[in-house]
């Protein structure tokens, strides 16, 4: 018996009933020999963690625009975090951790630089929209790998594209990421806010952390606790009220202080207007896009706008500082000799 088939096999006999097991996957859009290691959503993981959006997480904003100091969250330490939590809950209520690991490290590819500044510039510039958890999917499906893109399997799809509150997965290891999201950031960010001075323990209402607790180790002990609690022998991951209506009101308390804060965003005016003057120069320049945008442009069916969309949204921070300066800010000027 091949190795994967031996796990595939433990999948069957110690998982939840309710769990996506790998052999029941709805598969791939294009097929392809499996491994005799590895199950499905296990490739997947590994598919995501190796690829060049996954490391580019490392250099792109999470709240704190270019922050002073090495411990605020990245996009990329967010993901991590997603992560843990979503796995640590999995876990607990026997679901598939590798289905879990795989929309984690994924759902969140398709940020912009300069977190949700940059996002919300895009979708305002472009004619189709922009959303991450889609750009996320577009990556994975044909940006990576030079256009072949990862050919993940449909489960994995489907948490990215439905991790936002907006939206649903369809598998209980998909609802299960689109929680700990919400666990990861609501708690990092408070975290971080309390490390910037924008805010303390005391300042967050009291009802609020009578219900969820007065520190950042206390809120995810509870919040992590209650999604389990609540979710045993259950194809639903759920909260209960209580919580739930807890964590919603801080995340609405976060997003007045915060998220909106005067100072912990004063350098977004400058961050949105970098990210609409390199949308309106690539927009007009089309031949300055790296050669692999070029081709897409000339080769596919789709606009102009999409592709330069994609070329912005997977830059870093740094790497769309660079080339704003490069196009905007003029250069020293001098005759050799001299």
């Amino acid at each position: 018996m091949l190795i994967r088939e031996t796990i595939e096999e433990m999948e069957r006999n110690t998982l939840s009933s309710y769990a996506t097991l790998s052999v029941n996957s709805k598969g791939r859009k294009r097929k392809e020999p499996q491994c005799d290691i590895r199950p499905l959503f296990q490739r997947d993981r590994d598919r995501i963690l190796h690829c060049k959006a996954f490391r580019r997480l490392k250099n792109k904003t999470q709240v704190f625009l270019a922050p002073f100091g090495d411990h605020y969250r990245t996009r990329m330490s967010h993901t991590l975090e997603v992560s843990q939590n979503a796995r640590t809950i999995a876990k607990a209520l026997r679901l598939n951790e590798d289905l879990v690991e795989a929309i984690a490290l994924g759902h969140d590819l398709g940020h912009t630089p300069f977190g949700h500044a940059g996002e919300m510039v895009l979708n305002e510039l472009s004619p189709e929209g922009f959303d991450h958890s889609r750009q996320s999917v577009r990556i994975v499906e044909k940006i990576e790998r030079d256009g072949a893109g990862l050919n993940l399997t449909w489960e994995v799809l489907d948490g990215i594209l439905n991790h936002q509150t907006k939206s649903m997965p369809h598998t209980p290891e998909g609802q299960i990421v689109r929680l700990a999201d919400k666990i990861a950031y609501i708690n990092s960010d408070i975290d971080d806010a309390i490390r910037a001075r924008i805010l303390t323990e005391e300042d967050i209402p009291k009802d609020i952390r009578s219900v969820l607790g007065a520190s950042v180790r206390q809120r995810l002990d509870r919040l992590i606790h209650d999604v389990v609690i609540n979710s045993i022998d259950s194809p639903d991951i759920r909260m209960s009220d209580e919580v739930s209506d807890a964590m919603f009101r801080l995340r609405e308390y976060l997003f007045r202080h915060v998220y909106r804060n005067p100072e912990a965003k004063s350098e977004e005016i400058k961050a949105k207007r970098m990210i609409k003057m390199l949308y309106g120069y690539y927009m007009e320049h089309e031949e300055a896009l790296p050669e692999k945008y070029h081709r897409m442009i000339l080769e596919g069916d789709e606009s102009r706008d999409r592709i330069v969309c994609d070329y912005i949204s997977g830059m870093t921070d740094t790497y769309a500082t660079a080339r704003f300066s490069e196009i905007f800010v003029p250069m020293s000027w001098k005759v050799e000799g001299y």
